[in-house]
């Protein structure tokens, strides 16, 4: 009784010994399979999943994931595809204009030095009125499209925000006293410095105060933290939250904001990610605020 009793001890022992070790394999196997998945989402590469297991089930498991890694794949390169013959003919768009656009602004300086009635040049005025916003826009529009197209153009260097800051300030002074804004500004005694590309950064400046004079109600903080945190807050009433998500989107203009294509902010964002550094706005209480921070400074 006691050898049947060691034998069955014995085909358990070993039973449960090659359960381990499928245990194992299958363990390796999806080690793998995670593993392979990972390097073909962050590389671009046809190369597919190969695992050395050869349990039926797992290489079911990674032939799936070979199929939906062709189609993610496919899909990827009609995204970069369209993206990129979107921004080439944003491009060539802005570019068509901008030769009528000059055209029709020598003609108006023809125009003007003609003799003319009161009407005529009520006409001409409304004309050239018309003729600047769209020239604003289209030349927006073109900036845009270069920005997209000339990320790796950067030049990094030590910028010292607070300098950057106080000049785009300073040039907007004019178009802040016209709507009765008075900033309220708070900076850090300390140099806030950063590597950054000093000219986007001033165009990021730019276009977030040109928001500000767009949607404020009169006032405007903007705030300089030692940690490179950047906020611009104003009172803006005339605005919701739904509004709000979407001002960082391309070509999306709030129906209160007047000779604006929607990229202003779109700009900023991008600009902002390629200096690797990050650009978010909330709502609370009608008040709008934009933050941006960005890594890597010191002081």
């Amino acid at each position: 009784m006691e050898d049947w009793l060691w034998v069955i001890i014995g085909i358990l022992v070993f039973m449960m010994g090659i359960l381990v070790v499928k245990l194992y394999l299958l363990q390796k196997a999806a080690r793998e399979i995670k593993e392979a998945f990972v390097d073909r989402l962050i590389t671009d590469t046809n190369i597919l999943i190969d695992i050395s297991s050869h349990d039926r089930y797992m290489r079911e498991l990674a032939n799936t994931i070979n199929i939906q890694l062709r189609k993610l794949r496919a899909d990827r390169h009609r995204f970069q595809q369209g993206d990129m013959e979107l921004k080439n003919a944003v491009s060539n768009i802005s570019h068509d204009l901008r030769t009528p656009l000059t055209a029709i602004c020598g003609y108006l300086d023809l125009l003007e030095q003609e003799e003319k009635s009161i009407t005529v040049e009520r006409y001409i005025e409304v004309i050239r009125n018309r003729t600047e916003i769209l020239k604003q826009l289209t030349e927006e529009l073109f900036r845009y499209s270069v920005i997209l197209t000339t990320e790796n153009d950067m030049i990094r260097e030590a910028v010292e925000i607070n300098r950057v800051l106080e000049e785009s300030i300073a040039a907007f002074y004019v178009a802040l006293n016209e709507r009765r804004i008075i900033p309220n500004i708070e900076m850090p005694e300390n140099k806030v410095i950063c590597y950054l590309d000093s000219s986007a950064l001033a165009r990021v400046f730019s276009n977030l105060l040109n928001n500000a004079i767009k949607y404020s109600d009169g006032d405007l903080d903007i705030i300089l933290s030692e940690t490179g945190e950047i906020i611009f807050a104003n009172t803006a009433s005339g605005l919701n939250e739904v509004q709000v998500g979407k001002l960082f989107d391309r070509f999306y203009t709030v129906e209160a904001a007047r000779k604006s294509t929607g990229l202003g902010l779109a700009i900023a964002k991008t600009l902002v990610e390629q200096m690797n550094g990050t650009i978010s706005a909330k709502y609370e209480k009608h008040r709008l605020s934009i933050c941006i921070l960005f890594s890597d400074v010191y002081n």
